[in-house]
């Protein structure tokens, strides 16, 4: 066990745990940030999608050790009051079915658009691949991608 200082969602947490420890099991049982979902747990659904250092990456599969001295931002920290273009833009178009993978598909689209403010269909469809929703909303996923970046304009 080791005493491991983190930013997450602009606050400091000194958390012990085992260094090896995946990132989403810190956030979900040690410091309670539970939007963050578990899904296949080797980094290929895309559920358990976190900002680092405002790159979108799977925390199930990378251990807390590599979130020390960055910034880490979860589905909870991406706006205060869920007013991020994307959410909003998720909910205008009714996105979700289920909602399970939702989490991870707001965070990537928020990585994407912060990255390129204008994708085009297949730009979508390039950043998104890595998120699986198993109720196959993804073409109001792209819908709401596009809504997104015109509500950030």
């Amino acid at each position: 066990m080791s005493a491991l200082k983190l930013s997450i969602n602009g606050k400091s947490h000194t958390i012990e745990v085992d260094e090896n420890m995946p990132i989403l099991w810190a956030l979900r049982e040690v410091v309670g940030l539970t939007g963050t979902r578990y899904g296949c747990g080797i980094a290929q659904c895309g559920a358990c999608t976190i900002h680092l250092d405002g790159e979108a990456v799977r925390s199930c599969s990378l251990p807390v050790s590599a979130a020390v001295g960055k910034k880490i931002i979860t589905i909870e920290g991406l706006s205060a009051k869920g007013d991020h273009p994307v959410q909003q833009a998720w909910a205008e178009v009714d996105v979700p079915q289920c909602g399970y993978c939702q989490s991870g598909q707001i965070m990537s689209a928020a990585a994407l658009l912060r990255e390129n403010p204008k994708p085009t269909d297949e730009d979508i469809d390039i950043a998104m691949q890595g998120n699986i929703c198993r109720c196959g909303t993804y073409t109001r996923i792209r819908k709401a991608i596009h809504l997104a970046a015109e509500k950030a304009r």
